[in-house]
C-alpha cells in the first residue's frame, strides 16, 4: 500500500504458518502473499499452510502504520484496539469485549489435513480446563472454506444406504469393526428412529478409530493390494482413488480407511463450505480462503503425526448424515458476493472488480478486515485515497464506508461480523 492517508484504515502484517502439509516455496498462495504484504523472502523448501489476519495470540497481526498516525507501527492488532475499543462498534463490544470475534486466513493445502473436529462453546471450556496445553482456547470453533483454486475436503458422514453399500464392498472395515458391528447397521432401516441410526453409526465408527496398530496397518496393506489389483480391471471410484492417495500420504494411518466414512466433497472456485462444532472433516487440497470464530481449538483422529485424541473426538460428534450443503453465496450487487453462514462471529464478501470499474463496501457498525488476493487499485475512505495492491491486508473500523475502484483488475476478500448478528434488534 502507498503511504497516502486513509482515514482510520490500517495496514496490517499478516502471519504464517508453515504446518507440514502447507504447500513449498512460491507454489503457495500464502507465501506469494506473504513476500508482498511484509517483504518476506520466501523459502522454496519451506511449507506454507496458512496466513492469519486477525488478533489470535498464536498468530497475531501487527499495525505497519495507522496511515495519519506513524508512532502505532509495531503495536499489535489486540493491542490497538485494546486502546482504541470503539473501532468494535458498540454491538460487537458489548457481545465479545475488546477483540474481534473472527479469524481470516488464506490456506494452500498441498496434502490432507487431519481428520477433525471443533468442539462446541460448553467442550471447548471443557477441555481447555483439563488440557489447556493441547486445547488452548476456551471458545468454540465454527468455519467456512471459500475455494479460490478447486479446492477439496472430507465432509461430515455419509448416508446410512452409502454405508451399508461400504460395508459391503469393503471388507477390510468389516475386518476391523467385527461381523456383528457390521450386521447392526446393515439391519437398520432408513425409517428407523433417527437416535437408532446415530448409536449404530457412533459404535461403528468408534470401533473403526480405536482399532490397534497391528490391525489398522494389516488392513490397509490388504485394502492397499486389493485395490491396485482391481484397477486393473475396473475403474476405482473417486473415494477409492483417494484412499490410495491419503495411504501415500499417512501410510498404516487409521484415517486412511475412515475416509470411506465421511463425504467427498469438491468445490470449484466461488464455491464455500461451512463446519459447525463437532462435525468431522479434513481439508484434502488446493487453496482457499477461510474465516472462523477466534480460536484454534482442534480435536484430531487421524491423518496426522500430531497428539490425537480418538475418545473425545468419537465421543463429540454430531452423527449427523448426508451431504453438507455448499454455498454459493449471493449478490450484494455486480461485483461483490455474501458468504452468509449460521454463525454470528463471521461472514466473508468475495469482490472482483473488472478494469474500470467501481464499488462501495458501505458503513456498517462494526469492524472488517480486507485482503486483496489479485491486481491493484484505488481505495476512497471520506475524504482520503491509497492505492491497494495484491498482498495488502487492511483493518476498517465500524462505521468506515469503502470505495474502491481499479484501472486494471482487482479481486479482494473481506471478512466481518455476520449482517444478521449486526442488524437484529
Amino acid at each position: 500500500m502507498a503511504n497516502g492517508k486513509t482515514d482510520g484504515i490500517l495496514r496490517l502484517n499478516a502471519w504464517v504458518q508453515c504446518y507440514d502439509w502447507g504447500r513449498f516455496g512460491v507454489d503457495s498462495q500464502v507465501a506469494r502473499l506473504l513476500a508482498l504484504n511484509s517483504e518476506a523472502e520466501v523459502d522454496p523448501e519451506m511449507p506454507y499452510a496458512e496466513l492469519w489476519m486477525g488478533t489470535h495470540e498464536s498468530g497475531p497481526s501487527f499495525v505497519v502504520s495507522d496511515l495519519s498516525v506513524e508512532e502505532e507501527k509495531g503495536v499489535s492488532l489486540k493491542e490497538w484496539i485494546g486502546k482504541n475499543p470503539n473501532v468494535l462498534g458498540k454491538k460487537v463490544l458489548e457481545k465479545w469485549g475488546y477483540d474481534l470475534p473472527f479469524l481470516f486466513k488464506v490456506l494452500s493445502v498441498a496434502k490432507a489435513l487431519s481428520i477433525q473436529a471443533h468442539p462446541d462453546k460448553e467442550l471447548a471450556r471443557e477441555l481447555h480446563k483439563l488440557q489447556p496445553h493441547l486445547y488452548k482456547d476456551d471458545n468454540h470453533k465454527p468455519e467456512m472454506a471459500l475455494a479460490i483454486t478447486e479446492f477439496e475436503a472430507l465432509c461430515g458422514f455419509i448416508s446410512l444406504e452409502e454405508l451399508k453399500d461400504v460395508l459391503h464392498d469393503v471388507p477390510e472395515i468389516v475386518e476391523l469393526i467385527g461381523a456383528a458391528e457390521a450386521n447392526r447397521v446393515m439391519n437398520i432401516h432408513k425409517q428407523d428412529r433417527e437416535e437408532k441410526i446415530k448409536s449404530a453409526l457412533r459404535s461403528t465408527f468408534t470401533q473403526l478409530m480405536s482399532a490397534s496398530k497391528e490391525m489398522t496397518t494389516k488392513a490397509i496393506s490388504m485394502l492397499k493390494s486389493r485395490l491396485q489389483l482391481e484397477s486393473k480391471l475396473r475403474r476405482l471410484t473417486d473415494k477409492e482413488q483417494l484412499v490410495l492417495l491419503l495411504e501415500k500420504q499417512y501410510p498404516g494411518d487409521i484415517g486412511v480407511i475412515s475416509a470411506f466414512f465421511l463425504n467427498y466433497v469438491k468445490l470449484n472456485p466461488g464455491e464455500a463450505l461451512y463446519l459447525g462444532a463437532n462435525e468431522p472433516h479434513a481439508y484434502l487440497s488446493g487453496e482457499c480462503i477461510e474465516c472462523m470464530a477466534t480460536s484454534d481449538n482442534v480435536v484430531r483422529a487421524g491423518l496426522t503425526p500430531k497428539h490425537r485424541d480418538i475418545q473425545t473426538l468419537c465421543s463429540m460428534l454430531t452423527y449427523k448424515q448426508g451431504n453438507p450443503e455448499i454455498l454459493k453465496g449471493f449478490p450484494l450487487n455486480p461485483y461483490i458476493t455474501r458468504y452468509l453462514p449460521p454463525f454470528d462471529e463471521f461472514e466473508v464478501d468475495r469482490c472482483i472488480l473488472p478494469r474500470g470499474a467501481s464499488t462501495i463496501f458501505p458503513a456498517i457498525p462494526a469492524p472488517s478486515i480486507f485482503l486483496v488476493l489479485v491486481g491493484e487499485g484505488t481505495l476512497h475512505s471520506g475524504s482520503s485515497k491509497d492505492v491497494v495492491a495484491e498482498g495488502d491486508v487492511l483493518f476498517a473500523p465500524a462505521n468506515t464506508e469503502i470505495m474502491l475502484s481499479t484501472s486494471s483488475e482487482l479481486q479482494l476478500y473481506r471478512a466481518g461480523v455476520n449482517s444478521r448478528f449486526i442488524h437484529t434488534l
